[in-house]
């Protein structure tokens, strides 16, 4: 590998960074698949629930983060086709591009590489994301850099910045796109959380877990902001820009830095913030803060590793998972539980208890994912020196995604049945729970059951904010529901019963109101239903954003754009549906 320790035009260097190229959820040589859309809900989470299933998009936050950070003239272009990748290296010049990506993407982060060789052979070419993990992705394509961990601090340093610097946040929002019941979700300012990034990595050093893996492994994470101040700091400002009300906390163990978390929470209290936040943690780090303090905190979602039945990780030890559920659930704190297929003891004898634990945990939504040794982690490890990971050639990396096949030999189950599994695991829990969306909202009105009267004001407003929607748009969504399983005496029982609630809390408006929103709903779901049925698929748009120093440069507006440029520089292009 070539090897630049600083570019010699330092803050001068035109940077282009981009995402991989869609379209996304198909089948192509490039290695998209159906199966794999880019929509992390409808992709691991409520993936059979149809047109209740909860679809929307994110951006690449980490190449935001490092579009923030950099100081010399920087362009972004996110989830571009192919045709305006090459477009836009044809038609601007830069002196360094870099690529972001996960393992899956192999085959379309070696083609873009060929592409940016031929059409800007002097640039200087960075490769960074998960796939910097891949042990020998230095044969398989023409890189300058292959950039592992903290890309930030590698730009920085790439670039003859202030390393030591205060880390710049990007004010963003956490999704787009979002739609349900083929309905699409508002887009008014405070409709969605803003993205907040506290820290990159995990000191608990799971097996299986490539970010861990990414920024250090077992003991060791990068923290952008160390104290509750800076975080307070950084929090206000992205609230102001944005308009916003709750974040989507992308930490994987937000509540581990315990002194920050609870500066935090006296911040939030002295300066009167009603803040919901969405969060990653694991069990044991829940279980030790008090219900007074996650709900002060705003603790509103947590997305939890339950991992699965006798899985012997440390930070489930000790922990009644499904007693700590049920309590956060009645705090009005949506959950979301995260179990595995395919760990050493699984078998196809077992598998269906195993199934059968981990849906009793009755998690608003629930996300199951094939065991799997990524490229960089200890699992991987493992398997590499066992022997038992199965070639490319048989199981190219675009198939090693967690929704499809081992790529490994499984000790029990083999022939391909682990994909049935986890398809069971998906339709077992939809059979006995219901829809996520009637469990969230349940939920939610367990919150306010339990807050709206509650002595802290910040509390009381924060369950009341959520509670508008409970008296109007979710009471018409489970009247819809109701409508929509009125022959499933399971599933259609349970929808009635929270119909009745609603009505008993919020009274004969709310019934009127459900009636009418419900009948809208209705209506959407069947067409959303027929739409998925003839194979209709979704894919992001794409984003075209230049920061401060790029927008002081002339340059071509690429000719597929006909409007000017937006007042911060971004620019929202194409937003594709299509039927396959």
């Amino acid at each position: 590998m070539k090897s630049t320790p600083v570019h010699p035009l330092g803050t001068r260097a035109k940077i282009l960074l981009s995402s991989v190229f869609g379209p996304y959820a198909q089948d192509d040589a490039y290695g998209s698949r159906t199966v794999n859309p880019m929509e992390l809900y409808q992709n691991q989470v409520t993936r059979t629930q149809g047109a209740l299933s909860l679809r929307m998009f994110h951006r690449s936050f980490g190449l935001m983060l490092l579009q923030a950070n950099i100081d010399a003239p920087c362009t972004l272009l996110d989830f571009p086709s192919r045709e305006r990748f090459i477009q836009e290296i044809q038609e601007q010049p830069y002196d360094v591009i870099g690529i972001g990506a996960i393992l899956p993407n192999t085959a379309k982060v070696v083609e873009m590489c060929a592409l940016v060789r031929r059409f800007q052979p002097r640039a200087t070419l960075v490769i960074g994301g998960h796939i910097a993990n891949k042990g020998d992705l230095d044969r398989i394509v023409d890189a300058d850099h292959i950039v592992k961990g903290d890309g930030v601090q590698w730009f920085r340093k790439f670039l003859g910045q202030d390393e030591k610097a205060p880390v710049r946040h990007p004010a963003v929002l956490s999704g787009f796109g979002t739609r349900i019941m083929g309905t699409p979700l508002p887009t008014s300012p405070g409709s969605t959380a803003a993205i907040l990034i506290p820290s990159v990595g995990c000191p608990m050093g799971c097996n299986f877990c490539s970010t861990s893996a990414m920024f250090g492994g077992k003991g060791k994470f990068v923290s952008f902001y160390e104290t509750g101040d800076e975080l307070f700091a950084v929090m206000q400002g992205i609230a102001t820009e944005l308009q916003v009300r709750s974040f989507f906390v992308l930490d994987e163990n937000f509540l581990l830095q315990r002194k920050r978390a609870l500066r935090l929470l006296e911040l939030m209290e002295q300066h009167h913030k009603s803040w919901s936040l969405y969060v990653f943690s694991s069990a044991r780090v829940l279980q030790s803060y008090s219900m007074e303090q996650l709900i002060g905190l705003g603790i509103s979602w947590v997305w939890m590793g339950l991992e699965g039945k006798q899985s012997q990780y440390a930070k489930l030890n000790g922990v009644d998972t499904r007693a700590l559920v049920k309590s956060l659930q009645s705090q009005g704190i949506r959950v979301l539980g995260s179990s595995i297929i395919g760990l050493e003891h699984h078998t196809p004898e077992n598998i269906h208890a195993i199934i059968d634990d981990a849906i009793a945990h009755d998690s608003d939504f629930h996300q199951f994912m094939l065991y799997t040794p990524i490229a960089g982690t200890p699992l991987y490890a493992q398997h590499q020196s066992q022997g038992t990971l199965i070639p490319e050639s048989q199981l190219p990396p675009a198939d090693v995604h967690g929704q499809y096949r081992f790529n490994y030999r499984h000790p029990h189950i083999h022939d391909g049945r682990e994909e049935q599994f986890l398809l069971d695991a998906f339709n077992r829990d939809l059979a006995v729970n219901g829809p996520s969306l009637a469990r969230l909202i349940r939920t939610t009105l367990d919150g306010w059951l339990r807050y709206k009267k509650s002595p802290d004001q910040r509390v009381r407003e924060r369950f009341a904010q959520r509670a508008k929607v409970l008296r109007t748009t979710y009471a018409g969504a489970v009247w819809a529901m109701s409508r929509w399983y009125r022959d499933d005496a399971r599933i259609g029982g349970q929808m009635r019963a929270l119909l009745a609630r609603l009505y008993r809390e919020f009274g004969w408006s709310t019934r009127i109101v459900a009636a009418v929103v419900g009948r809208y709903l209705y209506r959407m779901m069947k067409k959303e239903d027929l739409r998925l049925a003839q194979g209709w698929t979704y894919e992001p748009a794409s984003f075209y954003e230049h920061n401060a120093a790029a927008l002081a440069l002339p340059r071509m507006l690429p000719k597929a754009i006909r409007s000017p440029l937006p007042r911060l520089g971004a620019m929202r292009e194409n937003a594709m549906g299509r039927s396959v």
